[in-house]
């Protein structure tokens, strides 16, 4: 049984004659009349007495005339939410960041921008460590995340949105607050305030230490960057950090920058390779607009 033969039935049955049926169809008479035997001799049974003038249902006939409307409205229900998704004009959309999201990345206003554009879109926003994440745009339960620069595997498309240059923050009256360039090699030294492993910069700047095969004191991990600057500020230890966020409090933190000119905090738009959903390529499509950045 095809949606098609219920079309035709249904259309025969309301017209109450083969011939005007098919005319509102745009088909031929002999192309209606064959689909409507066939469709009785799927189902066993005689849909229609037929007259010379006319034709009229039988019991069967009516019976499949309430369920055919059923299911004809449901498939139109179906076309036109499908369209409405693909047309960006409703469905949902699953967002992940990481925790710390830095500055430069007014994630807000994004999410501002596109439910101005597209108001009927459900989203739904997540916070989460950078594998956790991944792994849930991996198996479909996440459109979109926003991460730290990563090797992508084979399934995951990503496009750089932000890169900002990491720098030195402590408070005003730490020893390194009159310094204006420090190494690795000098920060070393002193305690520092780290987010959790696989949160925020913990993983790029973990890297920078072990690429220079340098030890550090971690005294602090935290799972937010609010509460990282404050332990910062009460000269509890230093931390890296992306350039905006350190320039934020300058009443109280001092910046320096590192002389290793490869540490910056680069934030990518992971999505799935395979993926042709509408939704994610409109969020995207905001973030060029914002950033001039091709997505």
């Amino acid at each position: 049984m095809e949606l098609r033969q219920l079309q035709y039935f249904v259309a025969a049955a309301k017209a109450e004659h083969f011939t005007k049926a098919a005319q509102r169809l745009n088909i031929v008479q002999s192309a209606l009349s064959s689909s409507v035997r066939a469709l009785e001799q799927e189902l066993n049974a005689k849909l229609f007495v037929r007259t010379t003038r006319k034709v009229r249902l039988t019991a069967a006939g009516r019976a499949l005339l309430e369920k055919a409307e059923i299911v004809l409205d449901a498939a139109k229900d179906a076309r036109e939410a499908v369209s409405a998704v693909a047309q960006a004009k409703s469905g949902k959309l699953n967002l992940g960041t990481v925790h710390g999201l830095p500055a430069f990345v007014d994630l807000p206003f994004l999410l501002a921008r596109f439910h101005k554009r597209h108001p009927h879109i459900d989203v739904r926003l997540i916070q989460g460590g950078a594998v956790h994440l991944l792994e849930k745009v991996r198996n479909g339960k996440l459109d979109l995340a926003f991460l730290p620069m990563f090797e992508p595997p084979a399934d995951i498309a990503t496009v750089t949105i932000a890169c900002e240059e990491l720098v030195v923050v402590c408070n005003k009256a730490h020893s390194l607050a009159s310094s204006q360039v420090v190494s690795l090699a000098e920060i070393a030294a002193h305690a520092f305030v780290e987010f959790e492993q696989d949160l925020g910069t913990r993983k790029i700047i973990d890297d920078l230490f072990l690429a220079a095969n340098i030890d550090r004191k971690i005294a602090f991990e935290v799972s937010d960057l609010a509460t990282l600057m404050e332990l910062v500020g009460h000269g509890l230890g230093i931390a890296l950090v992306p350039e905006s966020v350190a320039c934020s409090q300058p009443q109280i933190l001092s910046v320096c920058r590192l002389k290793e000119a490869d540490a910056c905090w680069e934030v990518v738009l992971a999505s799935s390779a395979t993926s042709g959903d509408a939704l994610p390529r409109r969020f995207e499509e905001i973030i060029g607009s914002d950033a001039g950045i091709e997505v």
